[in-house]
């Protein structure tokens, strides 16, 4: 089979950008990529894309160029970026092509998303009681999770300490201040036991992915990282996902499991083979959750993990390098694209203050979405 690699990317600083709609962001990171390449747009063969709330992405063909290239969008919740990278991956992987890009971008109004049960399969007492208010399902999840495993809300602000401090360290990141732990416990609350810096927020930004099979990246005189896996799964049954209107006695796998043994079959490693892992933090619970759920500790290792410093940029697995989602906010769009960029950058050596020491060879990404879909790619320098 055809061999992938990343031999370009471009990303537009994540926040506000008040000047620029959500496409002309997207826009920005294409063309910074292809410069990156010495690539035209004309040279792309093919284009997966996704926008929740700016647009549809194939439109940006407008200001990039009529080609008549082949331009798919890709709409999956928060694992838009995530399956818009698995349809480039595929499309090469065929041999249909072997030269395409991944581009996600948005520009989310400021609060809360605001989905609406019917649009999601549920009826109207699912949102009446304030469920399809995602922040306080996954407060609900966690504080169950929490009860299970011991895990203490102290570390749930470790995992928001630490992800301030990394977006210092970021210039793509939005959040770029540092904020102590005991700010973080006393500021208030919005859904027990989350405080307000325990959230990410909606924002604005994008990523753009230049993927090539390595034959054509040879000709090109490019050299990028090698996409080892990509893998996209749905929840099974028994999993408790956000807007799912019940919770089955016999419980199941959630979907980032499903998606991380794939990923780790394709790939042909493990877990204990990754150097640094971006993994979906729409809240501080979520990236404890998906420590265990995509195989790097057992449930409730994270308490001592995370009090150890081992998902810190110096620690044994350095976890949400750029500030993950709570420090550069979740465009959806572009984040799940974000996480592959970061890992791409840091295997390149070029993360600056925030690189991960010593020559990390494998990066992991973890990406997960209403009402269940989870993404995860594996990229080796």
């Amino acid at each position: 089979m055809t061999e992938v690699r990343i031999v370009a990317a471009g990303i537009h600083p994540f926040g506000r950008t008040p000047g620029l709609t959500g496409l002309q962001q997207g826009v920005f990171a294409v063309r910074q990529a292809l410069a990156t390449a010495g690539l035209d747009w004309r040279d792309i063969q093919f284009a997966y894309g996704g926008s929740d709330a700016a647009g549809n992405a194939d439109t940006m063909v407008s200001e990039l160029g009529l080609t008549g290239l082949q331009f798919i969008n890709v709409a999956n919740g928060c694992a838009t970026g995530g399956s818009a990278l698995f349809g480039a991956y595929s499309t090469i992987k065929s041999g249909e092509f072997d030269l395409g890009i991944a581009v996600g971008f948005d520009k989310h109004p400021r609060g809360a998303f605001d989905p609406k049960p019917a649009e999601w399969g549920l009826p109207d007492w699912y949102g009446e009681t304030g469920l399809m208010l995602t922040t306080q399902f996954f407060a609900m999840k966690t504080r169950r999770y929490m009860a299970e495993h011991g895990i203490t809300v102290e570390t749930l602000g470790r995992v928001a300490e630490k992800a301030f401090a990394n977006g210092v360290l970021t210039p793509h990141a939005w959040r770029r201040e540092a904020v102590n732990l005991d700010a973080i416990l006393n500021a208030p609350l919005v859904s027990d036991p989350f405080t307000k810096f325990m959230f990410c927020s909606p924002g604005e930004g994008a990523v753009a992915l230049i993927l090539a099979s390595e034959k054509r990246a040879r000709s090109l005189g490019l050299d990028g990282a090698k996409l080892r896996a990509a893998a996209v799964r749905s929840r099974p049954p028994g999993s408790f996902e956000v807007f799912s209107p019940a919770l089955d006695i016999a419980r199941g796998v959630s979907p980032s499991t499903l998606a991380s043994r794939a990923a780790f079959e394709m790939a042909g490693v493990g877990p204990e083979d990754i150097d640094v892992a971006q993994l979906q933090d729409t809240e501080s619970g979520a990236e404890i959750m998906h420590m265990a759920e995509n195989g790097f500790c057992a449930d409730g290792d994270q308490e001592a993990w995370i009090a150890d410093g081992r998902t810190r940029i110096d620690g044994a697995l350095p976890v949400n390098t750029d500030g993950g989602c709570l420090a550069c906010g979740e465009p959806i769009g572009a984040s799940g694209l974000r996480q592959v960029y970061e890992n791409v950058v840091q295997l390149r050596g070029q993360a600056g203050a925030r690189q991960v020491p010593g020559d990390p060879r494998l990066g992991y990404s973890h990406v997960y979405g209403a009402p269940g879909v989870s993404g995860v790619a594996i990229v080796e320098r």
